[in-house]
């Protein structure tokens, strides 16, 4: 399906960053580690190679990553680009210093605790999380995501699914998004910027 959908010239979420991680631009900081997880046709890992991040970039879908690695050559940044589905990812221990993860939400609940649980794995002790996405009220904008109300964020399961961590950001929120055709309109958002435990 994914590989599908990106086929085609254009970029389907557009070639920007998520404003969520421009917002947040203070974590990208050079020399660090960063995981960018299902980054699609590349938008965010290129925004964090920009900022000095030394950065990974997984997708499953070969046609996403074709215009990934496009977007970081036009963009003059060098981005690691792996083809691998996030459900069997290898979530090696401690290996960054901070993941990233915008608009996952394709995943089922039992896929969804399985792949938290990995990105809490692989993130070094004192590392950050960075998580956006919809919550349950994006079914009333119908501007992008799933149609699966399970699928969708609130406070309460971020905070029950990364617990112990340090919360430096929760917030939910409506904002007009403009992100290519995939994601465009009024759309009920909320971010996560969490620590874990040095």
């Amino acid at each position: 399906m994914w590989n599908d959908r990106y086929n085609t010239p254009a970029y389907v979420f557009g070639t920007e960053p998520a404003d969520f991680l421009v917002a947040h631009a203070d974590h990208l900081r050079p020399g660090i580690k960063g995981l960018a997880v299902a980054d699609g046709e590349g938008r965010n890992s290129v925004f964090m190679a920009q900022r000095g991040v030394e950065t990974l970039a997984m997708d499953m879908s070969a046609n996403a990553l074709a215009k990934a690695k496009a977007l970081a050559e036009a963009r003059g940044v060098d981005v690691t680009h792996v083809e691998a589905s996030i459900t069997d990812w290898d979530w090696a221990p401690a290996a960054f210093d901070l993941v990233v993860a915008v608009f996952i939400q394709f995943l089922s609940p039992p896929a969804r605790d399985a792949v938290f649980a990995g990105m809490v794995k692989t993130l070094n002790p004192g590392g950050v999380l960075m998580l956006h996405g919809y919550r349950p009220e994006q079914l009333d904008f119908g501007t992008g995501g799933p149609r699966v109300v399970e699928n969708l964020y609130t406070e309460a399961l971020l905070r029950e699914s990364f617990r112990g961590f340090e919360i430096l950001a929760l917030e939910s929120y409506d904002r007009e998004i403009d992100e290519g055709v995939g994601h465009s309109g009024m759309s009920a958002l909320i971010d996560l910027v969490a620590r874990k435990p040095g």
